[in-house]
């Protein structure tokens, strides 16, 4: 739908119903919030509307308690990203104007562009080719391969979840919380984290260790499965689950090979897990099987994630 026939419809009052009481269906209720941001009119109906519900009181009180702490208008930030129903309006349940588009999607994507999360995936690019070039360590493409993939993993497990979002419980509730924001902030792990790993990758030396690129299907793999093991028992435990198991089944060989041999070693287990038609096919087989499990799991974004 274009700007320009934004206006020609409204929402029935039976639609408004359903959105306020979170059992519209998502194609729905996105289409709804985006309507509300240029209609004023369903954009008050709708709010009214979720203030008559359970959730409409929580909200209530959460926006009691942030005027009480920050009532500066800079606050409202953190409530549109929370995905409170009538928070997309130009006029919501917080009666504050919806900040630019460029705010809500720095909220959105969560960690993974602000805060330290990006400086550190940078930390370890940097720390890679410092060893190769300034310490002359010729391992290093090998020991990135090995730690790469579990970067994301991380990414995730800090992106989404009780420790991430003072409102989890809120956002959790709402049509535009859920997996929708949780996938959204997965993608913008992956955004970060593929080009500039895979970048310091082919910056690096091989001396043996496959391709810079042989981490990317692994990597989404995994965190894929994160994101589906943590409807279960949550972020944290989800991606220590997925990254452990990553690392074990890369390092142990290491640890019982000669002083000598240890880049050798790595760059040959990492061959194995890495390389090959046969390799690269069982990891897409794994982010497929993922993917089919996290949409069987969706249900469980719809409620707060263990911590």
């Amino acid at each position: 739908m274009t700007h320009r026939n934004a206006h020609l419809w409204h929402a029935s009052e039976d639609l408004v119903a359903r959105y306020a009481e979170g059992v519209l269906p998502e194609p729905d209720a996105w289409s709804l919030e985006k309507h509300v941001e240029g209609c004023a009119g369903c954009a008050s109906r709708v709010s009214a509307a979720v203030r008559g519900t359970a959730a409409g009181a929580v909200l209530a009180q959460v926006r009691a308690a942030v005027l009480e702490s920050a009532p500066a208008p800079e606050s409202a930030p953190a409530l549109v990203a929370a995905g409170a129903p009538g928070s997309a309006g130009a006029t919501g349940v917080t009666g504050w104007r919806a900040p630019s588009r460029i705010a809500r999607l720095l909220w959105a994507a969560g960690p993974a562009v602000r805060g330290a999360w990006l400086p550190a995936v940078l930390g370890v690019a940097v720390a890679a080719l410092a060893l190769s070039y300034g310490a002359g360590f010729p391992g290093a493409r090998a020991l990135l391969l090995a730690v790469a993939p579990v970067v994301p993993v991380a990414g995730v497990a800090l992106s989404y979840g009780p420790h991430a979002d003072p409102l989890h419980e809120v956002t959790a509730a709402t049509p535009a919380g859920g997996l929708r924001l949780a996938l959204t902030r997965t993608v913008a792990v992956l955004v970060v984290s593929l080009p500039l790993l895979t970048l310091a990758g082919l910056l690096l030396p091989a001396s043996g260790a496959p391709a810079a690129a042989a981490w990317l299907l692994p990597g989404l793999a995994l965190a894929l499965a994160s994101l589906a093991l943590a409807s279960f028992v949550g972020c944290r435990a989800a991606a220590g689950v997925t990254g452990g198991g990553w690392l074990c089944a890369v390092l142990p060989p290491v640890a019982v090979a000669p002083g000598g041999a240890v880049t050798a070693r790595l760059a040959e287990q990492l061959s194995r897990c890495l390389d090959g038609t046969a390799a690269q096919s069982g990891w897409a087989a794994a982010a497929v099987l993922s993917a089919a499990l996290l949409t069987a799991r969706r249900p469980a974004y719809d409620r707060p994630l263990r911590p």
